[in-house]
């Protein structure tokens, strides 16, 4: 299995509203794609910021490309992400995950 780990950051004042933009549109799109074993996203603030990342869980390089594309180490944003985001990240990081519960 493969985590894919995208992180960004908003204003303080910016966190819940984009906590529900992040859910409604890169979250459903994440667990809509097949081979998608499920998408969370974790949240901390710090300072007058919240750090967001979103942590997908992966069968294979073939499910993150049929989400990402063929650059699949690109980020995925959304219209709205440049209304909220503080900076965009180009790209995500991949883990090779083992173990489990």
């Amino acid at each position: 299995m493969i985590a894919r780990i995208w992180t960004g950051r908003t204003r303080l004042e910016d966190e819940d509203t984009y906590l529900r933009y992040v859910e409604e549109t890169g979250i459903v799109g994440l667990r809509g794609t097949a081979g998608n074993r499920g998408a969370w996203v974790l949240r901390r603030r710090d300072g007058d910021e919240a750090e967001f990342k979103v942590l997908s869980l992966w069968e294979s390089m073939d499910g993150i490309k049929a989400f990402a594309g063929d650059d699949f180490e690109r980020a995925v944003y959304y219209p709205e992400d440049d209304r909220y985001l503080l900076e965009k990240e180009p790209t995500v990081v991949h883990f090779d995950l083992f173990g489990g519960a």
